[in-house]
């Protein structure tokens, strides 16, 4: 079980520790969809929390898209995009009548040309895999405020599923949809309530990614000494609001977290000359820092222990994607 800690001195209301907690054990594949949250009596006996707060945060779960509730039976993560299933599939063979005969026709062909059915299952797999490859268009969709999430799904998902990823602002989903008459979106579980919200009355699959869950770097944050700095740079703004929090919730005011993104020169200098320990996200984010600290060096008693994070995208979200578009 998840263990969620409230810092009770904190200038962040108490409830918005809470959701922000639970919204990344979802995001991160913790809570994986269909998954039952404890029970409010469960939850205020662990955080300290009355069960009214705990009710509130539940209802604004449910609001954004994050759970849904079950008369009688609790709270579940929702499920999301191709994890819930067709409603209504229709047979195949009912919709293409013919299909069974061109198929069967196909294959005399090949067979009376000497090859084997071994072989003929190759080609054919063959031929649907490459069509696949070359007709699939993946879509990465954030909002404009967070594009820099955006840009570290299109790197991680290039180099992963080695295909073009073109990415999307959601402000102009709408207007890129109404170009394509077929598509893959993609975005983190963060943004899928909105994404899916655009993206229904249009002809495309939108699948949500799972984040890292960051196990290992958090693990580094609880081991380190009280009073200790530590900075986290990152492309994402919303990810470094988001880290700010949870780490907030872990430690609380026993270290002190610093962030910026690449591009701010002025508070990236202030964080090499400051802390013992800073987190990257992202190559681009790790090459600045480093070069941020080679200029400051000679001003440095010790320079600050550069750590880069593992993949943005969980590992398995990237596995069930390469499936789901026909690359496995």
């Amino acid at each position: 079980m998840i263990q969620f800690r409230i810092q009770p001195d904190s200038e962040i209301p108490a409830s918005n520790q809470l959701f922000n907690q639970i919204r990344f054990a979802i995001a991160s594949g913790q809570y994986p969809p269909a998954y039952k949250l404890p029970s409010t009596r469960a939850l205020a006996m662990q955080t300290g929390l009355h069960r009214n707060t705990i009710s509130k945060v539940y209802r604004q779960l449910e609001e954004e898209g994050f759970v849904e509730s079950l008369t009688g039976s609790g709270i579940y993560v929702r499920t999301q995009g191709h994890e819930g299933g067709s409603k209504s599939q229709s047979p195949i063979l009912k919709q293409h009548p013919e299909a069974h005969k061109v198929v069967q026709q196909a294959l005399d062909d090949l067979l009376g040309q000497g090859c084997s059915l071994n072989q003929a299952r190759e080609l054919f797999l063959a031929e649907v895999d490459w069509r696949l490859r070359c007709s699939a268009r993946v879509l990465v969709v954030t909002p404009s405020q967070d594009i820099g999430a955006g840009k570290l799904m299109v790197g991680e998902l290039e180099e992963s599923l080695q295909i073009p990823v073109q990415l999307v602002a959601m402000e102009e989903l709408i207007a890129v949809l109404d170009q394509t008459t077929s598509a893959t979106v993609v975005t983190s579980r963060y943004f899928i309530g909105e994404v899916e919200a655009i993206a229904a009355p249009k002809a495309v699959r939108v699948i949500p990614l799972d984040i890292h869950d960051y196990g290992k770097e958090l693990n580094v944050v609880k081991s380190l000494a009280k009073s200790s700095c530590i900075g986290i740079v990152s492309l994402s703004p919303g990810i470094l609001r988001a880290t700010e929090v949870i780490l907030h919730g872990l430690r609380g005011d026993e270290i002190l977290v610093m962030t910026s993104q690449p591009k701010d020169a002025y508070k990236l200098h202030a964080i090499v000359k400051r802390s013992e320990l800073i987190f990257c996200t992202d190559q681009i984010s790790y090459l600045t820092a480093q070069a941020a600290i080679q200029t400051a060096l000679e001003d440095l008693i010790r320079p600050p222990k550069l750590i880069r994070c593992e993949n943005y995208i969980g590992t398995l979200s990237i596995n069930l994607l390469k499936r789901e578009l026909g690359l496995i």
